[in-house]
């Protein structure tokens, strides 16, 4: 297993507790957007200038450039998916607790009629 590899390892278990322990703080919605901006800038230059991702891969101990793109495609991806799966189970529970609330409220009118 080349160094890359563990670095991206290492780099998505990172992802996964900073997801978890800072879940909802405004701190964490800046670096996202930080992040996505990074992503996209990565992204156009890989596109425009790909022999020098070749170079960038082969410098980190990957064959092809095609394949680095590919490797951070999966940490994208695993953040996409780790942030989306922690907004729906906050927004889930949000929801459970305004039904609650409701249902509360509505007993507690019909028992006042």
């Amino acid at each position: 297993m080349i160094w890359f590899q563990i670095l991206t390892i290492v780099g998505l278990v990172a992802l996964v507790a900073f997801f978890v322990v800072n879940r909802g703080t405004a701190r964490a919605s800046a670096g996202v957007k930080i992040l996505f901006v990074a992503f996209v800038a990565f992204g156009l230059y890989a596109m425009l200038r790909q022999d020098d991702i070749t170079w960038l891969a082969n410098k980190v101990g990957i064959q092809r450039g095609l394949d680095l793109v590919l490797f951070l495609l999966v940490v994208a991806f695993a953040f996409t998916t780790v942030s989306t799966y922690l907004r729906f189970r906050e927004l889930e529970i949000k929801y459970a607790r305004l039904a609650r609330a409701v249902a509360l409220r509505d007993a507690d009118n019909q028992s006042q009629d």
